[in-house]
């Protein structure tokens, strides 16, 4: 196979989710698409790498220091719903259940690939707690072993915060991941959380 062919494989298996099978089957795709198309595509993936950064509040993705979320002055200052990753407040918000402030951890604790509470933006999340408008603390980790273990840690740092510290409910499924579900799941799970 060509290099520039095997190079591209190679690249796009690097990804989540896509194995070597896949990675081959949207090269040859890519390949029967125009250059227009194609171009279009390379030029999508430097504008998010040149445009998009993090936001200083809540850790979601902006395109500049604050995320439209954290300058909505229509959110509820005194809810913080905590996620993983960026993607799972896409889940959330399509439920359409939730008007308060996010925090992004940025994964979980996971201490077999060496993922301790240094590796998180806790810190941030303490501080944020602080606040005196915060009354409680939503944790959406996933709920599988990283996600609860994190949950865990989290209820037991924001304890001497004095917040209320609620987690969704079951029915996300046990191992599921919030990125994957629905939103009627999601908002019922929002709806019926319970203090932990």
């Amino acid at each position: 196979m060509a290099d520039a062919v095997e190079q591209l494989i190679e690249e796009l298996a690097k990804l989540p989710g896509i194995g070597r099978k896949t990675a081959s089957r949207l090269t040859f795709h890519l390949l029967k698409q125009s250059k227009d198309t194609a171009y279009a595509l390379s030029q999508a993936i430097r504008q998010v790498k040149d445009r998009i950064v993090f936001c200083e509040t809540c850790g979601n993705i902006a395109e500049g220091p604050r995320c439209a979320i954290c300058r909505d002055p229509r959110r509820d200052d005194a809810t913080i719903c905590v996620v993983e990753e960026p993607s799972d407040i896409h889940v959330i918000e399509r439920s359409g259940h939730y008007r308060g402030r996010y925090h992004v951890l940025h994964g979980r604790l996971s201490p077999l690939d060496g993922v301790g509470p240094e590796a998180l933006t806790v810190d941030g999340l303490l501080g944020r707690a602080r606040e005196d408008m915060v009354q409680e603390v939503i944790l959406a980790t996933n709920p599988d072993v990283e996600g609860e273990a994190t949950a865990l840690y989290l209820r037991r740092a924001l304890g001497p915060v004095g917040v209320k510290v609620t987690r969704l409910a079951r029915g996300i499924p046990m191992g599921g991941s919030l990125e994957f579900l629905d939103e009627v799941t999601v908002g019922e799970a929002l709806s019926a959380r319970r203090e932990l």
